[in-house]
């Protein structure tokens, strides 16, 4: 898989977007529908259950585009599967956006203020890339601002940073929005065509992992 080349100015940086009805569900080919990785990733999934992990760019318009189809598959999981979403830094201008999420994250805020970061970036375009831009904007929509910064500038929120990156790189991402799957899979839309059939993908992998253990 080749690296793309990344750029806050072109924020084309997504893979394809979502598309209805394109594609009917069927056999999925290694190699063609999605990638198999060399090495397999640790997980932290709880055991009997497959991890699926999303990456994404809040700046990302595809990812935008993916939010309500993802937070509606999310929804309806079944219980064999461990989701968690993984913020993607191709390049150092990307870590203010890292950090909020997983300050978001340690407030216990991810779930009601995701799609409020998406819409302020993508409809109401607001500058989100910059961590005083961030806190601003933060403390202007109902977070404690106090709070957030002992989060947002914390060592365990740099901790997960750290993490992220391996992970982006153990999974060779490519492009956002993409998901891992098992520690061992990688789909995204540009192997899937759409990303409603990655999603599609995602559930068979997933069901075949559960069933293989």
């Amino acid at each position: 898989m080749q690296r793309r080349h990344f750029s806050l100015a072109a924020a084309s940086v997504g893979l394809l977007p979502l598309a209805s009805g394109v594609h009917a569900q069927g056999a999925f080919k290694a190699g063609t529908d999605y990638a198999v990785l060399d090495k397999r990733v640790p997980v932290d999934a709880p055991a009997g259950k497959v991890e699926v992990i999303e990456f994404f760019w809040y700046n990302c318009p595809h990812c935008n585009a993916f939010e309500p189809a993802l937070e509606s598959w999310v929804r309806k999981l079944p219980a064999h599967i461990s989701f968690r979403r993984v913020p993607v830094a191709f390049q150092p201008s990307f870590q203010p956006q890292q950090r909020l999420y997983y300050a978001l994250e340690a407030l216990g805020q991810v779930e009601a203020y995701q799609g409020k970061v998406f819409t302020a970036i993508h409809q109401q375009r607001q500058a989100l890339t910059t961590d005083q831009q961030i806190i601003d904007w933060v403390a202007a929509n109902g977070i404690d601002k106090e709070k957030f910064v002992q989060q947002f500038k914390s060592f365990t929120v740099a901790t997960k940073i750290q993490k992220a990156k391996q992970l982006q790189d153990a999974y060779q991402v490519s492009g956002v929005p993409s998901i891992g799957i098992d520690g061992r899979f990688y789909v995204d839309g540009e192997l899937a065509k759409t990303m409603e059939r990655a999603l599609q993908i995602t559930d068979q992998l997933a069901s075949d992992a559960r069933k293989k253990g």
